[in-house]
């Protein structure tokens, strides 16, 4: 039976935007995570896509306290990350590290990549020079670089060798679960499958688990175990990648895979094009949030939310189709 290495319950991130009213409250808020829930197993790649502003990065932000979460509960190993303090968390940032979706702006200018690879070495009490050193030659070998490398700077670097240092960064502290924020959505198609392909083999050698954000559909299908499709802060449909690509449930979701290129021009597929506009964070429609592009709304879907339930065996939905 697969275990659980994480658990996200009932995820909420707001952020206050406007003036508060007369008796100082806060009116307004950017619901950027409403209500988020899943689960990723030991050794499984679970992808999160869905468009730009749908708080794919915000979620997996909030899962690793870079941004405080409103409320709801993130268990690692069944402690609850959001409920530890400063101290406590930092200690458990051993095990949980971030890839970031831009490799140069998350790099250091003024600091060699030895020096950002011997970082986290430091601050989490690796104190021999010796050690830290042999180290950080050791990341640079595994993610395809050499140890000479290590007295350059990040401008010197190609985009895809700074998300390599990106990588060896993330796994400097052996850590267990790996959020990949759009890890590849800066690079050239080439150098993406050369760092997908590292990806993977780093997954098979070193027993990670990655938490895959990103909005390239076949990306995702190529490297995710399940996926979760996300739209306006919510969770509308998840299940196993291969039965989620072959029979989308959600109208949001078959009109995500309609619009995935098809590299064989003999072929062709119906085009799902969605009318208006993604509705406002700040004042999301009520019931379900995607009933005004929807070309199935029915009278409850703009007033009653839909339940995130079961419709076949491994695939859940959040749709009153269903």
């Amino acid at each position: 039976m697969k275990k659980a290495l994480l658990e996200v319950n009932g995820l909420k991130t707001y952020y206050p935007v406007g003036s508060k009213s007369l008796l100082g409250r806060q009116q307004h808020f950017v619901k950027a995570v409403d209500d988020v829930s899943f689960t990723i197993y030991e050794g499984e790649t679970f992808g999160l896509v869905g468009e730009s502003g749908c708080g794919k990065s915000t979620t997996g932000r909030s899962i690793l306290r870079l941004t405080e979460p409103t409320d709801g509960e993130v268990l690692f190993q069944g402690e609850n990350l959001a409920a530890l303090s400063e101290r406590e968390m930092q200690a458990k940032r051993r095990d949980l590290q971030i890839i970031f979706q831009d490799p140069f702006a998350s790099l250091n200018p003024r600091m060699t990549i030895g020096q950002i690879l011997e970082e986290p070495l430091l601050v989490h009490g690796v104190k021999s020079k010796t050690e830290r050193q042999r180290r950080v030659s050791e990341l640079l070998e595994v993610v395809g670089l050499h140890r000479y490398h290590a007295d350059r700077y990040a401008h010197e670097f190609s985009g895809g060798q700074r998300q390599r240092i990106g990588i060896a960064r993330a796994l400097a502290l052996k850590p267990k679960l790996v959020v990949a924020d759009e890890p590849v959505s800066a690079l050239d198609v080439s150098i993406q499958s050369q760092v997908i392909n590292l990806m993977q083999d780093l997954q098979k050698q070193f027993q990670l688990t990655y938490l895959f954000i990103a909005h390239d559909l076949s990306v995702v299908r190529h490297i995710c175990n399940r996926v979760g499709v996300m739209y306006l802060g919510r969770i509308v449909e998840q299940g196993e990648c291969d039965k989620l690509y072959e029979n989308p449930l959600h109208p949001y979701t078959q009109a995500l895979l309609s619009a995935v290129p098809i590299p064989d021009p003999s072929q062709q597929r119906e085009r799902i094009i969605l009318q208006g506009d993604v509705p406002s964070p700040v004042n999301p429609p009520v019931g379900c949030a995607f009933h005004p592009r929807c070309p199935h709304a029915m009278d409850v879907c703009r007033t009653t939310r839909p339940d995130f339930r079961e419709a076949h065996e491994g695939q859940l939905v959040a749709c009153h189709l269903y």
